[in-house]
């Protein structure tokens, strides 16, 4: 049996053999000059961010911290704090989804401590508010304001939120809750500065918008009264038109004046001018050419005439190549839906004169017909009507 002495000395021998191979041959998953900071990265303490999954053969160290964070076995308390750090660590990283989702874990522990939960639900919201979910944001701003009414960061979390939805007045409640615990608050007072001055554009803007819908309701109105007391007929389909009932109370029943105008480029529409006189759109017609032109604001008591003389004037279109569209040589004429007809008109009647005819019918209420429309040609490319 060997002696107590000869045992020391073999296993000092032992670890000799041992120092001498370490000395001959490197560790192989040593550090080096190349790699360190990607093996440094790979160490739990000094991760810059954490990996979406964890796997437990590659990165075994944190799956230890992990399971230790999400170990049921201790108090809910700690399992909930332990939950809010890494929600905070997500949240520095700016991974706010991540972020929410531990924050949502730490609150399912249904802790006894307000105050965690309280600041759950402030990061919580702090979260969704980065992400845009300014909803979200504020349900959760009320959550913990319920857990700790005292909770500053929640209050201006909430304030905040309000903003941004642009619910003023109770951003300042929620701003006025804040100051009342905090009264120098730098970000409370210059959240109440901002809502209060956004609350009174929003009050003057209100009442302007009042005043203008109610100045359009009665120009619609006195316009309305001006059609009717013309006797022109506006109905939704011109075939509900005939000789025999021309009242213009059928003509006025249900009557939608935003057929009246263009829902086109030109926006145009009829109205009165502040001497009541109507201004209506009228189209011209070219057919032979596939020309038009355009008036926005015709007058009631213009004529015809008045115009062509401006469109067909010294200067010509460019599309009349042989010069024979000049306003002693046009004739003109408007359409009879109903009965598939044209109906000639004197250059020299007004407006007002045409449209009380009673075959001429102007929709309203119909995105087809945007103006009421006028043929012009060339005496000899139409045939005559009814002359006006």
């Amino acid at each position: 049996m060997a002696s107590l002495s000869q045992q020391g000395d073999d296993s000092d021998d032992g670890m000799d053999d041992f120092m001498d191979k370490f000395k001959k041959e490197k560790y192989s998953n040593a550090f080096s000059e190349k790699n360190w900071e990607e093996e440094f990265d790979k160490v739990p303490m000094f991760m810059k961010t954490a990996p979406d999954e964890i796997d437990p053969m590659k990165h075994p160290e944190l799956a230890a911290i992990q399971s230790i964070i999400h170990d049921d076995d201790r108090p809910l308390e700690e399992q909930a704090e332990s939950l809010k750090d890494e929600g905070n660590d997500y949240f520095k990283e700016k991974n706010y989804k991540k972020a929410i989702v531990s924050y949502t874990a730490g609150l399912k522990k249904n802790c006894s401590d307000s105050n965690v939960n309280a600041i759950l639900l402030t990061n919580r919201a702090a979260a969704h508010f980065h992400l845009g979910n300014m909803r979200s944001a504020l349900n959760d701003s009320v959550a913990a304001k319920k857990f700790k009414p005292d909770h500053l960061k929640a209050l201006i979390r909430g304030a905040s939120c309000c903003m941004e939805l642009k619910k003023y007045t109770d951003a300042l409640l929620w701003c006025e809750e804040g100051l009342k615990l905090q009264p120098t608050d730098k970000k409370l007072l210059e959240l109440r500065a901002t809502a209060d001055k956004h609350k009174r554009a929003a009050e003057r803007d209100a009442r302007k918008e009042k005043v203008k819908e109610k100045k359009e309701l009665s120009e619609r109105e006195a316009l309305l009264v001006a059609i009717k007391v013309s006797k022109i007929i506006v109905t939704q389909d011109a075939s509900d038109s005939d000789d025999d009932n021309r009242g213009p109370s059928r003509d006025m029943a249900g009557l939608d004046l935003d057929g009246l105008c263009s829902v086109e480029a030109t926006g145009a529409t009829v109205f009165l001018d502040d001497q009541g006189v109507m201004h209506w759109p009228v189209l011209f017609l070219y057919p032979e050419h596939q020309q038009t032109d355009f008036i926005s604001a015709f007058s009631e008591s213009s004529s015809f005439l008045d115009h062509l003389t401006l469109m067909f004037g010294e200067e010509l279109p460019p599309w009349d190549t042989n010069r024979k569209y000049s306003p002693q040589n046009l004739q003109l004429f408007f359409e009879d839906h109903e009965k598939e007809s044209l109906y000639q008109v004197n250059p020299e009647t007004p407006l007002i004169k045409i449209l009380q005819h009673k075959r001429c019918f102007v929709k309203a209420g119909s995105l087809t017909t945007k103006y009421w429309n006028l043929f012009v040609s060339f005496p000899f490319h139409c045939q005559q009507h009814n002359m006006l």
